[in-house]
């Protein structure tokens, strides 16, 4: 069938297989260009299929040449409906991985499951024997626990209602849009699905079971971002959820500080997700933030931060390299002062007559459809394909 991408409200409700596989290519290659990392041989990846989780796990593969598990939760094609992306990504990846001759296994299923768990450490002691790098990747909106309880995370202010700048992306024009404030079981539902709870389970099972190597490393991925942004993410209900997140890091650090496992969280850079581009406010940031960082050549994408921040921060010459909140940082591109500068300097300046000149609008949507496999360079999308 050809397949064309098909958008509803902030999300595609298609993706292309060809465009996928290519965007899988393209990382793995931009990968091998850049050199070896002397880093983990068998590393398990929690959240594995899209975004930072996907370039995670072709970082470990090849870029240090190691073993890779991968857990994801993605809806293989049906009739005439396409699979998701994360489907077509995980498929490309497993293919390009045993042409390469590494060792791949991926699991679709439920990650926050017992029975999930399970099936990934009978691999492990079947396969591996151990692993020594668990990187924690998952984004859903919702959990259900162990006890059967189903939690649903929100995207809400905390405290009061939060009022700011707005791009429309139905018509291009800058509107404002208000978030509203979460209430108390809002804010201890987004912990549960987005905290580190389930982090820490993974890495109590996989030491019970005693498939985790001395001196192993886990990480999981958090933003802050500016202050413009913080009422959302910092001070939000995702932002109770990621201090949930670091506070775990340290815990898992000290229960296993016997065995020599750390674990840390890395603070990343804004980029387009499926999550962020139904968030009010949030595009606008990101398009204006993808034109100062492009015209300051400092833009990167998922893979090249995921390879600057496993060889520079987490196996580089110099161990672990964490600032004073004990948290990795590769927002540092983002966060610079001149950067934020001039960011801040077009946001007070940016209304529907400026937008697309003070605006990459065309890179946010670039970036957004290329999540879904379309507009991929050399990807013909007049060909028929099997879904």
């Amino acid at each position: 069938m050809i397949v064309e991408p098909k958008v509803k409200g902030f999300i595609c409700t298609t993706a292309h297989p060809v465009g996928c596989q290519k965007n899988v290519e393209r990382q793995i290659a931009y990968v091998k260009e850049q050199g070896t990392i002397n880093g983990a041989k068998k590393v398990l990846v929690i959240g594995a299929s899209t975004g930072y989780g996907l370039a995670s796990r072709i970082t470990a593969a090849f870029g240090m040449n190691a073993a890779t598990i991968g857990v994801y939760f993605d809806k293989p094609a049906s009739g005439k409906r396409t699979a998701t992306p994360g489907f077509y990504n995980t498929k490309a990846f497993d293919e390009e991985a045993q042409k390469t001759g590494l060792y791949t296994r991926s699991f679709n299923g439920d990650a926050f499951s017992a029975d999930m768990k399970s099936q990934v450490i009978d691999c492990i002691k079947k396969d591996l024997g151990k692993v020594d790098l668990v990187v924690y990747s998952l984004a859903s909106p919702r959990r259900t626990t162990p006890d059967g309880t189903t939690y649903v995370s929100t995207l809400k202010t905390v405290g009061e209602p939060f009022t700011q700048k707005n791009w429309n992306l139905r018509d291009n024009t800058i509107n404002e849009a208000t978030i509203s404030c979460a209430n108390e079981e809002e804010i201890a539902a987004t912990v549960k699905v987005m905290g580190g709870e389930d982090w820490m389970d993974w890495i109590q099972a996989l030491v019970d079971a005693d498939v985790l190597e001395d001196h192993a490393k886990t990480l999981a991925y958090s933003y802050i971002g500016p202050v413009l942004t913080y009422p959302i993410y910092h001070e939000g209900t995702i932002g109770q959820a990621k201090k949930h997140l670091t506070e775990s890091a340290k815990v898992i650090t000290d229960a296993y500080k016997e065995k020599g496992i750390e674990a840390y969280v890395s603070v990343n850079k804004a980029l387009v997700t499926q999550a962020s581009a139904a968030i009010p406010v949030v595009p606008l940031y990101l398009s204006v933030l993808y034109k100062v960082m492009k015209e300051k050549n400092l833009h990167e994408g998922c893979i090249e931060q995921m390879y600057r921040l496993y060889k520079d921060r987490v196996y580089g010459a110099d161990g672990i390299i964490s600032e004073n909140d004990g948290m990795i940082h590769v927002d540092d591109y983002e966060m610079q002062e001149d950067v934020q500068k001039e960011v801040m300097d077009i946001w007070k300046r940016i209304d529907s007559d400026n937008l697309l000149q003070l605006a990459d609008t065309e890179g946010y949507w670039d970036d957004f459809y290329q999540m879904f496999g379309f507009r991929v360079a050399d990807v013909d999308y007049t060909k028929d394909v099997m879904v």
